[in-house]
């Protein structure tokens, strides 16, 4: 996996790249300090999977910063990296399109943990920031997409629901048009008991939901 990872930190940027390496021998990792180091990286070719964004950047506020990751590069995958994990902060990052959320604050057993999901293409969220959010709950916990009753397919769109991508996107990755893309996005909400993206992130992440690499 080739991953970017956006901080002005450098100590901070090297401890990640190590954990993650730890964790997956095989993983590239670029390193940006800003925005337009990020934007110039993703424009560089250099195929990044998946990014990992500090919520508070110079030059730029966290959030604005994920808005433009995810208009000019909608394709790749966003985690949140933040010292702020307040229920507010975590919920409206999710609502601009990260698919996920590490707490800075977190112990290195704990990032580990979080580093390990992530790679792994299921959702991490610190649970304290979800407390109080009530969601329609399963009959029981479920862990992967085919204990939900979802087709290969409806994992493949359950993934760029996740991912924040829009349905334009999502059919034109799959192949779809636009009614059949809409059809498995129905169905996908229907299995995870939400009705919004915000809603299947949480439920993703209360689930313990791991996508793995599913294909049609």
């Amino acid at each position: 996996m080739r991953i970017l990872l956006v901080d002005d930190h450098a100590l901070f940027r090297d401890g990640v790249a190590l954990l993650l390496r730890e964790l997956d021998p095989v993983v590239q990792v670029w390193h940006a300090a800003n925005l337009d180091e990020a934007l110039a990286a993703l424009a560089g070719g250099a195929g990044i999977e998946l990014i990992l964004l500090d919520f508070i950047l110079p030059g730029i506020h966290g959030l604005p910063a994920l808005e433009a990751l995810r208009e000019r590069h909608p394709g790749v995958p966003v985690v949140m990296l933040s010292s702020q994990e307040d229920q507010i902060t975590v919920l409206r990052a999710i609502q601009l399109g990260a698919m996920g959320f590490i707490p800075k604050s977190a112990s290195s057993d704990q990032m580990f943990d979080a580093l390990r999901t992530v790679l792994a293409h299921g959702i991490y969220v610190p649970p304290l920031s979800l407390a109080g959010i009530a969601l329609p709950k399963p009959a029981r916990p479920r862990t992967s997409p085919a204990e939900l009753g979802l087709t290969p397919r409806q994992t493949q769109v359950l993934r760029l629901i996740l991912e924040g991508k829009p349905m334009k996107l999502i059919a034109s990755e799959l192949g779809l048009s636009h009614n059949t893309a809409k059809t498995h996005v129905s169905a996908v909400l229907r299995a995870l008991a939400v009705t919004t993206r915000t809603q299947a992130i949480v439920a993703a992440n209360r689930m313990g939901l791991v996508l793995g690499d599913e294909v049609a």
